[in-house]
């Protein structure tokens, strides 16, 4: 099942690893860049290397991701190299803002590795479909504070000043055929209500994912792209009325039933383990 629920952890705070592993979050972003000041990041790389050769590392491989430095720094190269060769989940790039850069990156990871392009600039975010594109991206991902930041922008706490670039994110990678983007973090990790807000719209708007900072925010992020108890218990009605209609014309409550409302609620029920196919 593709992940729903990112969350970051410092790469220069192994003992926060477990945790972060502990949280019920689907994956694990060990990050090298914003999390890691200048001084400090090639030790991090180091210690993150020594962990993933390790036993516990080895054995949590495959739900881990690394936030290499980005390709205008001089970490990335060693970045690149030495988590390219590891059977992690994949890379995640910051700062991606041309198809040929990302597709450098993504031409020497390792077969089975994936990488999700992080999208947090003007030049990204116009070159969205392009990325998007590239063999080897699994998903785009939102870095709306700093796209907020480059654009010179001033949002609200939900943001709505962004609603047309999250439109266009999942545009681009419906366009490019990979999976739902995943969408930026939401700061505030004690307000879940606002959290909450942040999720339903994302899932409305067709976001697959959400970038997590904080442990507590997992469980929420988590809730809030499943299926509610409502709409699993339309979906079942839909079925039902399926199995009974031998392939005529088929109502439910005064509503005609379509293609693509059978779709709808077969994605529900997959979702939760629930489709009998």
């Amino acid at each position: 099942m593709i992940a729903s629920s990112y969350l970051f952890v410092p790469a220069n705070r192994p003992e926060r690893y477990a945790k972060a592993l502990d949280s019920g979050a689907d994956a694990v972003i060990v990050d090298l860049e914003d999390a890691v000041a200048a001084p400090y990041k090639e030790a991090a790389r180091e210690t993150l290397s020594r962990w993933l050769a390790g036993p516990e590392g080895q054995a949590s491989q495959a739900r881990l991701w690394v936030r290499i430095n980005a390709a205008d720094t001089v970490w990335h190269d060693q970045d690149l190299l030495t988590f390219s060769a590891l059977p992690v989940a994949g890379i995640v790039l910051p700062k991606a803002e041309d198809a040929a850069g990302v597709g450098a990156v993504a031409g020497v990871l390792r077969p089975g590795s994936g990488l999700i392009a992080l999208i947090e600039s003007a030049a990204g975010l116009a070159a969205m479909r392009q990325i998007a594109a590239v063999p080897g991206v699994q998903r785009l991902a939102f870095g709306s504070i700093d796209a907020q930041l480059d654009l010179g922008m001033q949002c609200g706490p939900e943001e709505e000043e962004l609603l047309s670039l999250r439109v266009e994110m999942v545009l681009a990678s419906r366009l490019a055929g990979i999976a739902a983007p995943v969408d930026g973090v939401t700061p505030g990790f004690d307000d879940e209500a606002l959290l909450a807000r942040m999720v339903q719209r994302a899932r409305r708007l067709g976001f697959g994912a959400k970038l997590c900072i904080h442990p507590r925010q997992v469980e929420v992020v988590r809730r809030g792209f499943l299926p509610s108890e409502q709409e699993l218990a339309w979906a079942a009605e839909v079925m039902a009325a399926v199995r009974a209609s031998d392939g005529g014309a088929i109502s439910l409550k005064g509503r005609m039933i379509d293609r693509p409302l059978i779709l709808q609620a077969e994605q529900f029920l997959r979702q939760v383990g629930a489709l009998h196919e």
